[in-house]
């Protein structure tokens, strides 16, 4: 109540500021505790309707006692729901293998240089069609499907700065009937963070 009363006043009365401020302060908090570990945790099931799609997701925080919460719990439904809605790839950016990497943008270029744009344009085609390309197959980078103008990576930074604690998207799985190939992606183990820091 109090973090709403001060951007309340900090907007001059502007709920739409005063949500912007909020989410600032969201994502400023959860920049903060990004380094600390994440060893608690749960994981959360979806299942689509009829039984056709199913994910499995790992949500880890830093204490028990969070995981168990109904803000993280919510969290964690939402996030299994996106994935059984989306299929991405993998979790973050920083996942993404180099081969599909280079594979992306090597066609991006190609389909860039056809057009006849000079080099340097061409670069700037290529880094826009990375971004898109990273909103499409990471988890993270994708607009939620319930709120579109806010992403999973944004999503969870509100969640780190309501709960008080680091949270991550450590892996999940996706499975379709009848679909031979099934999703499964996970952060790279070294990228975790392991011990808890102030």
């Amino acid at each position: 109540m109090g973090d709403c009363l001060k951007s309340l006043q900090e907007s001059k009365g502007d709920m739409e500021e005063a949500f912007v401020i909020l989410r600032k302060r969201g994502m400023a908090s959860a920049a903060k505790k990004a380094s600390r570990g994440t060893n608690e945790g749960a994981v959360g099931t979806y299942i689509h309707a009829g039984g056709k799609i199913g994910v499995l997701v790992e949500i880890n925080c830093e204490s028990d006692f969070v995981a168990r919460t109904e803000d993280f719990q919510e969290l964690m439904k939402d996030i299994a729901m996106h994935i059984a809605a989306t299929d991405p790839r993998y979790v973050r950016r920083e996942d993404v293998t180099e081969e599909d990497m280079a594979r992306e943008k090597d066609i991006y270029r190609s389909q860039a240089a056809a057009t006849g744009k000079p080099a340097p344009v061409v670069e700037k085609i290529v880094e826009g069609k990375m971004s898109k390309f990273y909103e499409e197959v990471c988890l993270l980078d994708q607009p939620f499907i319930k709120e579109q103008s806010l992403t999973i990576k944004e999503m969870i930074a509100q969640k780190v700065g309501k709960l008080g604690e680091n949270i991550t998207v450590r892996r999940f799985a996706r499975f379709k009937v009848g679909d031979p190939v099934w999703t499964v992606a996970q952060v790279k183990a070294e990228d975790m963070p392991t011990a808890s820091a102030e």
